[in-house]
């Protein structure tokens, strides 16, 4: 056997032993724990006091509201900072309380300040149209020039590599 040889299956064994070590110590017979565990007791939600909490919030918001004129209640850059407390305020209270966010409770009272505050705003739509006919005729040929021009100059450029070289 030649030495390189032997020298190989030297390091192959050593590598499969240390290999079996360290996998010996990553065992995962030997982490478990068998014996079970009691699971957490989980706390119900207590809606009446989420009730009451969101509520608080509502009352916070619309006075928040109330400093703002009621002709830019449909402009969210007037107000986005007084909703987003608003918000933050019923998710953390709904935590609080052990209630998951948003719920039924969280979203019909959220659904009542929506029409309290903004059942007048007008819904604007985007109505998206098509470009006027010469602007799209240049939008779609000048890519296709372009690529055409690229393509020519590549093949010239491939033709004339001795003389550019």
């Amino acid at each position: 056997m030649d030495t390189n040889e032997f020298t190989v299956l030297k390091l192959f064994v050593v590598g499969i032993l240390v290999n079996a070590w360290l996998m010996r110590g990553l065992s995962a017979t030997e982490s478990f724990n068998i014996e079970p565990t009691l699971p957490r007791p989980k706390k119900l939600c207590n809606e009446s006091r989420l009730q009451w909490e969101v509520e608080v919030c509502g009352e916070g918001f619309k006075r928040d509201m109330g400093h703002i004129d009621q002709q830019h209640w449909c402009n969210l850059t007037y107000f986005i900072s007084e909703y987003y407390v608003f918000t933050s305020c019923t998710e953390t209270k709904a935590e609080l309380v052990s209630c998951y966010w948003p719920n039924p409770l969280v979203e019909s009272y959220i659904i009542g300040i929506h029409k309290h505050f903004f059942s007048h705003c007008p819904m604007d739509q985007v109505v998206w149209v098509d470009p006027p006919e010469d602007t799209l005729t240049i939008l779609i040929l000048v890519p296709v020039f372009l690529t055409l021009a690229m393509i020519a100059l590549v093949v010239w450029c491939s033709k004339r590599s001795d003389v550019l070289a």
